[in-house]
């Protein structure tokens, strides 16, 4: 729950910082967020968060849309490019991958050649697709 809270405060403070100049107006803002599928954010918590956070400084939420990023990695050994959603992980696991996306490393290995060496391709952090203010 913490971990949405922070998510929250950090869109917050960039949607904030779109009001550069003066004091905030009255104003609401439309947005369109894609998460990546390894932050395993709460979507409900941080709409909530979110919503409260922008209140405190004078802004509506009027819309959020969020849509997850899949997860995808590309084996540095032989070049295969696989999906989380190629592989079977634990619930346990993907909690950890949660808190600390930088262990996905100790926990998957590439399909095809069994490395560990490979790279987060996609789906890790914070896009903004769309930010509007209305």
């Amino acid at each position: 729950m913490v971990h949405e809270w922070a998510l929250a405060e950090a869109v917050s403070n960039y949607v904030l910082s779109k009001f550069a100049g003066g004091g905030l107006p009255e104003k609401s803002v439309r947005l369109k967020i894609g998460f990546g599928e390894l932050q395993a954010v709460d979507k409900e918590i941080f709409t909530f968060a979110l919503k409260e956070i922008l209140h405190m400084n004078g802004v509506t939420l009027s819309n959020l849309e969020i849509v997850e990023l899949p997860a995808r990695f590309k084996c540095r050994r032989c070049g295969f490019e696989w999906t989380l959603r190629d592989t079977k992980v634990e619930e346990e696991v993907r909690e950890a991958i949660h808190f600390v996306p930088e262990v996905v490393h100790s926990y998957l290995t590439c399909p095809s050649c069994g490395s560990r060496d490979f790279e987060v391709i996609a789906g890790r952090g914070i896009d903004f697709v769309e930010v509007f203010l209305d």
